[in-house]
């Protein structure tokens, strides 16, 4: 099996993905959220809880929701669901499926001087992990057992752009009680947005929780990278246009791939190819 390395199938695969998880468009009328059955499961990519539109949880604020509680029956399918996505796909979920991965890149396409993040600023994501999802909720339980979701109340900007400002918009009962925290939350935003006009996928890079379990998983995952080297000319062409800023033909399956499969499509020679079955 072979992935789709054309660039317009894979933005059609993103936005039905991004509809897949936001179907309910309506409701940023009334500000009210979906609150079925469907919210019970976790969407594979970073898509607010409380976005009135959103039919899925997140899975990094189901997985901090367990971290920060004494109740663990919810725990194994929150992990359990990360570890099957990234075992069997690794990063396609970066590069396909999630939501807020979308608006980055149409971010990117705004016309600006275009440069790249430091390598070491690459790590910052696995500290946000293990102190925001997984330290903190634990450290903050209280006397019952329940801790704050630390990543949600004061990093995410995913969850300010999708749920904290559409709320606010539509129930001005709850204006009154902005905070510092908000006015923080709204400046990490400010700065992410802006930052991915410059740097391609800025928020994955440096700062996605999401992004760091499933590029851990890229090196064990089925879905695989492969560059056939009898082929590969080393012309340079996969790294100049890796939006991740990833060098395929020596790291093929590098942590920062999202295999999106645009060294596949932009390769002359065709040495680079992206599936299952390809150890």
């Amino acid at each position: 099996m072979r992935t789709i390395t054309n660039p317009v199938r894979r933005k059609i695969i993103q936005i039905a993905a991004f509809g897949f998880c936001n179907p309910h468009v309506r409701n940023f009328a009334g500000g009210k959220l979906y609150s079925g059955s469907w919210k019970n499961f976790c969407a594979p990519g970073l898509n607010c809880y409380s976005c009135p539109a959103a039919t899925l949880s997140c899975p990094i604020g189901a997985l901090q929701a367990v971290s920060g509680s004494i109740k663990f029956d919810f725990s194994f399918y929150v992990v359990g669901i990360l570890l099957a996505f990234g075992v069997v796909l690794g990063r396609v979920v970066c590069g396909f499926l999630c939501p807020f991965g979308l608006v980055q890149e149409l971010l990117h396409k705004i016309p600006s001087p275009k440069v790249r993040l430091p390598k070491p600023l690459r790590f910052v994501k696995y500290a946000v992990l293990a102190v925001f999802v997984l330290i903190l909720p634990v450290a903050s339980a209280n006397g019952t057992g329940i801790g704050d979701p630390a990543f949600c109340e004061y990093v995410c900007p995913a969850g300010t752009l999708e749920g904290g400002i559409p709320i606010l918009l539509t129930h001005a009962e709850l204006r009154p009680v902005i905070g510092g925290l908000f006015a923080l939350k709204c400046s990490i935003l400010v700065l992410t947005l802006a930052g991915c006009v410059f740097i391609s996928r800025f928020f994955c890079k440096l700062l996605c929780p999401l992004g760091a379990i499933y590029g851990l998983c890229n090196k064990i995952s089925l879905y695989r990278l492969r560059v056939d080297g009898e082929s590969c000319v080393h012309c340079g062409a996969c790294h100049a246009h890796c939006p991740m800023d990833v060098d395929p033909v020596l790291h093929p399956q590098s942590a920062e791939c999202i295999r999106c499969g645009k060294c596949a499509h932009i390769c002359p020679q065709n040495a680079i190819k992206l599936g299952f079955s390809l150890r």
